[in-house]
């Protein structure tokens, strides 16, 4: 079992984490509190040069770890599933030019479209845009998400199922991203990021913690330490897979987002301390 974290060398924070703040004041906060690395949200670049604003934050001290998201491939029709491929062709640009090396997706699910429809239709949007990824320098990580995604969200729910996938597509410009959130709950979920370790698909590692009770199944994610989530555990795992990349704190949360973004942010960074 990992000792607490000692520094912040492999603490970034996901921009959603402190919605509240535009990005530029999220960059300079960040960057005093001692993190190293940002997660951009695409919401974060509206109105704004995803060139500049990558320069914005390399010069602020912080690496670029991602962009969240792409993804939500799945359609009924021929049409919204080409809306969708073009979308991430948009996403996939914008990483490039923010200088993110990949891209978080969501992959997407329809309520009412066969389960095994959407995960197929999933599988060819992501083999659509390889081609792009490979003009861009961007890579593909492929999110599972919580069952109780699955009807609208995400088709994609057990890090199997993801390993499976990226196995299939068999390309270096897919990999995985692993959600604590997502995945806590999954019995297999030791073997499969051991799996996901020997792929070397492991792109990203996201942390925040489940409320017991949680108020809200989206938007009432905890602060590391205020649930039910074995943090220390998990991230023993992730690192003997092979894992040394940084631990991104992803928290959707209305409550925090209501309190005093520069107090939560030092909660968050004691926390990570404490409790990741």
């Amino acid at each position: 079992m990992p000792l607490a974290v000692a520094d912040n060398s492999r603490l970034c924070l996901h921009t959603i984490t402190t919605k509240p703040w535009p990005i530029e004041t999220a960059a300079a906060r960040y960057a005093a509190a001692g993190v190293q690395g940002i997660t951009v949200w695409r919401d974060a670049l509206d109105d704004r040069d995803p060139v500049k604003v990558g320069a914005m934050l390399r010069d602020s001290g912080l690496e670029v770890v991602s962009l969240c998201r792409g993804g939500f491939f799945p359609a009924r029709l021929a049409e919204d599933r080409a809306k969708a491929l073009d979308d991430n062709r948009r996403a996939i640009a914008e990483a490039h030019e923010l200088g993110a090396p990949h891209i978080v997706l969501v992959c997407g699910a329809v309520p009412g479209l066969p389960l095994v429809e959407a995960r197929q239709q999933i599988a060819e949007g992501i083999a659509a845009l390889l081609p792009d990824c490979a003009a861009a320098n961007v890579k593909l990580a492929i999110e599972p998400l919580h069952p109780m995604y699955a009807d609208s969200r995400s088709a994609i729910n057990t890090l199997g199922q993801a390993n499976d996938l990226a196995a299939q597509l068999d390309s270096p410009w897919v990999g995985v991203a692993i959600d604590v959130y997502h995945l806590w709950w999954d019995p297999a979920l030791e073997r499969e990021i051991a799996r996901c370790g020997r792929l070397k698909k492991i792109l990203a590692y996201h942390v925040c913690d489940w409320r017991t009770p949680t108020g809200d199944l989206l938007l009432d994610r905890g602060l590391m330490g205020d649930g039910c989530i074995p943090l220390r555990q998990i991230r023993s795992w992730v690192e003997a897979a092979g894992f040394n990349g940084f631990n991104e704190v992803e928290i959707f949360s209305t409550r925090h987002w209501a309190d005093d973004q520069d107090d939560f942010l030092a909660r968050i960074v004691t926390a990570y301390h404490n409790h990741v």
